[in-house]
């Protein structure tokens, strides 16, 4: 007979997701249309804004593990989360649709993401993230957002048939509101849920972060470049994915540090090296006909199963 509990913290994980989930989705139709009525184009948009949005439950998920001082919970999430959006999310993507790369992506947001990664494994060879690392991430993410800002006013598009008036700002404020209550209760279900299984079937929770819990919070990525994919929207896609791992490593992780020091292991830092080489091997995947084909998208989604069946097993 199954116990009550387990039904019942399965049904929780189940829920939070769903929370995870829409609350995401309301939070990036709030942002991005409000932010595409000032006139930012929508490569900018998905770099900062729309990934800011899908990037909501890790923020959430992991900031509340960090705070509970579930640490390691907290890590392997965001590593998690990093490696299914390279090679789950992007793999299924392209696989749905070759995704064309825009060369600036190459020249600026490959080489960004690829520096916030080395910053990562640098600091995590100390074995430890403490407040000092976390101060440089955040420091390191305002000089992000400080970049693109400039971006977004060199790249300033002109507003024609999307105009507000009063009640429409009304409702995706309120959109915004309701997206960051459901992606809060949604990651606090999470959260508790990913902790009573860990202990449940005596497995690590690095292992179950960066496993379900990663997954899980992935999911609103998946949901936004899989539809930007099949509507043609290469900027969005690519942007969304490659702008999450950045807040994912910077933002997110910069908090975690400040509310309580990250211990790093052995397992933790081998997946950041794998993490770093997946980054780095995405260069020749972009170049190569400057798009990512159905062979390569199967190959990514190849990688992650690979790297799963690993941890799991080592």
């Amino acid at each position: 007979m199954i116990p009550g509990e387990l039904i019942v913290n399965a049904l929780l994980f189940i829920i939070s997701i769903v929370f995870l989930y829409k609350g995401s989705d309301i939070l990036v139709e709030g942002t991005s249309k409000t932010a595409l009525r000032l006139g930012v184009s929508s490569l900018i948009i998905s770099l900062t804004i729309v990934a800011y949005g899908t990037s909501a439950p890790e923020f959430a998920a992991s900031s509340l593990a960090s705070y509970q001082s579930h640490s390691s919970l907290s890590l392997g999430n965001i590593i998690g989360s990093c490696l299914a959006n390279l090679l789950l999310v992007l793999g299924i993507s392209s696989f749905i649709r070759p995704i064309s790369v825009n060369l600036g992506i190459i020249r600026r947001e490959l080489p960004i993401l690829t520096l916030a990664t080395v910053l990562l494994l640098l600091f995590s060879l100390t074995r430890n993230l403490d407040k000092s690392a976390g101060v440089i991430f955040l420091i390191a993410f305002v000089l992000y957002i400080v970049f693109f800002i400039q971006a977004a006013r060199k790249e300033r598009i002109e507003v024609r048939s999307i105009k507000m008036n009063d009640g429409k700002l009304l409702k995706y404020i309120f959109f915004i509101i309701a997206g960051l209550v459901l992606v809060i209760v949604g990651a606090h279900f999470l959260v508790n849920s990913a902790v009573y299984f860990a202990e449940l079937f005596g497995i690590p929770e690095f292992l179950i972060a960066i496993s379900m819990v990663a997954v899980g919070t992935s999911l609103p990525e998946l949901a936004v470049s899989a539809t930007a994919s099949i509507k043609g929207e290469a900027d969005i896609s690519l942007g969304n994915l490659l702008g999450s791992n950045v807040f994912n490593i910077l933002l997110i992780l910069g908090v975690c540090s400040l509310i309580n020091p990250i211990f790093i292991d052995l397992k933790s830092l081998l997946s950041e090296i794998f993490l770093l080489a997946i980054t780095l091997v995405l260069f020749p995947i972009f170049y190569t006909g400057r798009k990512i084909s159905r062979p390569e998208g199967a190959f990514l989604i190849l990688l992650y199963v690979i790297y799963i069946v690993v941890i799991f097993t080592k």
